[in-house]
């Protein structure tokens, strides 16, 4: 392999490692899930070991052609906290 390409990959792993790591939203409140989602607007959220989304705010932080649907997680003191929604594509079946 070249360097170049080594070095691309390997990053690639240490990226995906990365990604991993942290908190997921099992070890926080259900205010702190929310406060993350409401200050960035849109955030990835790990919900356990192997599971994350991307939450948003509201639709603005969709693309064209998406909308947000309401979202619910489990955080540490409540089973289904609403921490905002995730964007869906608009298609016949989904609605608007």
């Amino acid at each position: 392999m070249k360097p170049l390409l080594v070095s691309i990959v390997l990053a690639g792993f240490a990226t995906g490692a990365i990604a991993q790591s942290g908190p997921t939203t099992l070890g926080m409140t259900c205010a702190q899930a929310r406060g993350i989602v409401a200050s960035q607007g849109a955030a990835v959220l790990r919900t356990g070991p192997t599971t994350y989304d991307r939450y948003v705010r509201d639709g603005t932080f969709c693309a064209l052609q998406e909308t947000a649907h309401p979202a619910w997680v489990r955080t540490a003191d409540i089973p289904q906290c609403p921490v905002g929604g995730v964007c869906r594509s608009v298609g016949i079946d989904n609605g608007p």
